[in-house]
């Protein structure tokens, strides 16, 4: 079996630099549930109208996507600001945050994604950037512009939340007091190895096999040359082992008795994987994407 490094090189990097954007963009969810304890599942639909916001800027007047990112960045602090003030008069202060508010959040996921959808269509769309078709490369390495630049700027914002989380998180009497005993932090910590590992190979397996993103059938995508059999099994392997340390995890906060917070945290975590096991059961049984 014949392996092409270069190309094996340049998924990972790919993987990376894409990876380093989504970590951004999962930020201010992991606040909201970290600090406020505010399990804000419409996070991701104003991620959405937030490019569109930048496209749409982008495409009429030709500013980059960023400075836009940049500047009407206060006004959806100022939105955010007057959702949770609704949510709390609503539902927090009531002592009704729990279920009620998660059903809040979702309305409110729900009518911005159907609003988009009706406005823009289903269709991508394609900012226009000076540094788009520019690549840097090392070897037989390539770093694209349209993705090392977003990650830069997202590994930025990144560090700036870390910062701003632990010196929130930290008690104004200066002593510091940790919410779960030291062999779950490790255990915690191997579970989010593993979990980076599951989606490694995820990518991988996508890049080996037939939806690699081929935009035509005239202008198809090199695929990865490695068994794609041998990637699946590797794959489902680390999601196994993903789930045991979780399911470990889990019963060992709640024999130490962890703090409702971090129980909160960690049903949320179980909730996503369930509903990702659930589209996966989906498309196998409809046969989605076909082979």
């Amino acid at each position: 079996m014949e392996v092409s490094w270069a190309l094996l090189a340049n998924a990972v990097i790919a993987g990376l630099l894409l990876g380093g954007f989504y970590a951004a963009m999962s930020v201010g969810i992991s606040i909201s549930f970290g600090m406020l304890d505010v399990v804000n599942i419409a996070h991701p639909a104003f991620i959405i109208l937030g490019s569109y916001i930048a496209y749409i800027v982008n495409d009429r007047f030709g500013f980059d996507p960023i400075v836009v990112s940049v500047v009407v960045s206060p006004l959806f602090f100022l939105l955010g600001m007057v959702l949770y003030r609704i949510y709390y008069v609503c539902f927090e202060r009531r002592g009704q945050e729990s279920l009620r508010g998660l059903a809040f959040f979702f309305g409110i996921l729900f009518i911005t994604e159907v609003a988009l959808v009706l406005i823009f269509g289903v269709d991508y769309r394609m900012v226009s950037t000076r540094y788009g078709d520019v690549t840097w490369r090392a070897g037989a390495v390539d770093f694209p512009m349209r993705l090392a630049v977003p990650f830069l700027v997202s590994m930025t914002m990144v560090w700036l939340s870390v910062l701003l989380y632990v010196k929130i998180g930290e008690p104004d009497d200066g002593v510091v007091s940790d919410r779960a005993a030291r062999p779950l932090r490790v255990l915690t910590a191997l579970t989010a190895v593993n979990l980076a590992a599951v989606l490694v190979t995820g990518t991988l397996v996508t890049a080996a096999g037939p939806h690699a993103g081929d935009r035509s059938p005239s202008r198809t995508v090199p695929r990865l040359k490695v068994e794609i059999t041998t990637l699946v099994h590797a794959h489902s392997s680390l999601l196994i082992s993903y789930l045991a340390l979780l399911v470990a995890l889990g019963f060992g906060l709640l024999a130490v008795g962890a703090a409702r917070a971090v129980m909160l945290r960690l049903g949320v975590l179980v909730a996503l994987v369930c509903a990702q096991a659930a589209v996966g059961t989906t498309q196998y049984f409809t046969g989605v994407p076909a082979a």
